[in-house]
């Protein structure tokens, strides 16, 4: 099916419950190609104009189209709006995944390794759902963490990100598990309004992973009136602090492979909060 409007694609599903909703199709393909997904139909969002750009919205919030590809988040015009989920884009893959993967297909796959999941949860990001019933609105961590699913009929119409005109960043490891994929990744963000850092861990666990007591302890050291500058051994100890919390200990003694994770996750955290204080 090729609906020209979120409504008709609404219709749609409800008319073929079994069926999925495909707009780029980079994680459903992988799915159907390994085995792991066998749909009973497909209802594409390709046509769908209105969820292929973003608005302004006048509470300081911008509204993301689930249907953004990858490309087009990384373009100059949409980075200077949201630099972390720009940088996140640009690290998504070769071009051909990036030219045909969408916002909203990376966040429905949840897959531990997307690289917009942690600068969304990071952002505290929220998801406009639309169902039959109309729409509703739910925390993107709520959705990564099961808390929430989707029902029957529902898609992802919107991403609402608010607008913090502060300092964001984007950073992964990647291994050989796969062209880009991510070991580790980090998506952190400043919030001098409400002086707060925002950090969240992805790619170690099924869902992002948010340090709190890390970004509040930190948080308290930073001079928010002043130049917002950290210690060397604030910034190491805040790396130290995330990757304790991110990667936690399963046993005596710790596995290697636990100590490399943990050192990653330490490296990225301090890079990333030290890029973003100077920024």
């Amino acid at each position: 099916m090729l609906p020209a409007s979120l409504d008709e694609a609404v219709a749609a599903l409800a008319a073929m419950p079994a069926a999925v909703p495909v707009a780029g199709g980079t994680d459903l393909m992988a799915a159907v190609n390994a085995g792991l997904l066998r749909p009973a139909g497909l209802v594409s969002l390709g046509r769908i104009n209105e969820i292929r750009g973003w608005q302004y919205q006048e509470d300081g919030h911008a509204l993301l189209g689930a249907g953004l590809t990858h490309a087009r988040m990384g373009r100059p015009d949409f980075a200077a709006l949201m630099p972390g989920l720009a940088a996140a884009a640009r690290a998504a893959g070769p071009p051909q995944i990036r030219n045909a993967g969408t916002l909203g297909g990376n966040i429905a796959s949840a897959a531990p390794t997307g690289d917009a999941l942690p600068v969304l949860a990071a952002l505290e990001a929220t998801l406009i759902i639309v169902g039959p019933i109309g729409q509703r609105e739910i925390p993107v961590s709520y959705l990564l963490a099961g808390r929430e699913m989707l029902r029957p009929g529902e898609l992802i119409g919107f991403v609402r990100v608010p607008l913090l005109h502060a300092p964001q960043v984007f950073l992964k490891a990647t291994g050989r598990t796969g062209p880009g994929r991510a070991v580790a990744s980090v998506g952190l963000v400043l919030d001098p309004a409400r002086r707060g850092v925002r950090c969240a861990i992805g790619a170690v666990a099924p869902m992002p992973l948010r340090p709190l007591e890390a970004e509040q302890w930190v948080a308290s050291l930073i001079d928010w009136d002043g130049e917002r500058n950290l210690a060397p051994e604030a910034l190491e100890a805040f790396g130290d602090y995330v990757a304790a919390a991110c990667v936690p200990d399963q046993g005596e003694p710790v596995a290697p492979g636990v100590l490399h994770l943990r050192r990653t996750v330490a490296v990225l955290a301090r890079r990333a909060l030290g890029r973003a204080l100077t920024s």
